[in-house]
């Protein structure tokens, strides 16, 4: 079905590491066209519920540049609320980010995420959580470096991929037409252990069957090899 790469095939990865001066950890991120800044931030203090706790929290907020896309969107800072859509990518980024990571070791200060999608051709959410991991470890430098943590909090590290079918062909790492067209469309998160952080997959007015489950799983193993190889 594709033309210049493989059903197994993740697109050409890039990473440019410290790409915003300002934030305690920062990266580019650009899978094949998709490109997403990802901004960590270290806050020395943390939600009400956990004051006291000597727990810190991981967060994440998301957000798509009006042009990232063949059609303008209007910012939701001007419509005052976000869409379901956002509020659901960030929780995802935040529960991905959180799973890495001793909340107890990292001390009562909080790390927020700032995924902020440049342009967008599929696969936003995979590339803000592996971006977002990737500022996250820069930011836990950081705090190393200045003598503010003694130790790294970081017990694994985390990436994302997307996975699809389309007319019967199993796809590893979907472009925007490719997920527009897709029966069935999976994000899956893992850590390098091997260990699954999240599966999220949905029948596009379709299903699937344990046997293709496991195929999305075997296919995704590729991208993963490479995605921790950065």
């Amino acid at each position: 079905m594709r033309v210049n790469r493989k059903n197994d095939e993740m697109r050409e990865v890039k990473v440019t590491k410290n790409y915003i001066m300002h934030p305690e950890g920062s990266v580019l991120i650009e899978f094949g066209n998709t490109k997403v800044i990802c901004n960590a931030t270290v806050e020395e203090k943390v939600p009400p519920f956990l004051r006291g706790t000597n727990s810190g929290w991981i967060t994440a907020e998301y957000s798509m540049l009006p042009r990232a896309t063949n059609n303008r969107v209007q910012r939701e800072a001007n419509k005052g609320r976000l869409s379901g859509r956002t509020m659901e990518i960030q929780r995802l980024i935040g529960r991905a980010l959180r799973a890495a990571v001793n909340l107890e070791k990292l001390g009562e200060r909080t790390v927020i995420i700032d995924c902020d999608v440049i342009q967008a051709d599929g696969g936003t959410r995979t590339a803000s959580i592996t971006g977002g991991y990737l500022a996250l470890e820069l930011a836990i430098e950081k705090l190393i470096d200045k003598g503010k943590l003694n130790e790294i909090p970081i017990n694994s590290r985390v990436a994302a991929v997307s996975v699809g079918k389309i007319k019967n062909e199993i796809l590893l790492d979907l472009e925007y037409e490719e997920d527009f067209r897709a029966d069935v469309d999976m994000n899956i998160i893992m850590n390098d252990k091997g260990e699954f952080i999240e599966l999220q997959g949905t029948g596009e007015e379709a299903t699937f069957t344990q046997e293709e489950l496991l195929k999305f799983i075997e296919i995704s193993k590729k991208g993963f090899e490479k995605l921790f190889n950065l």
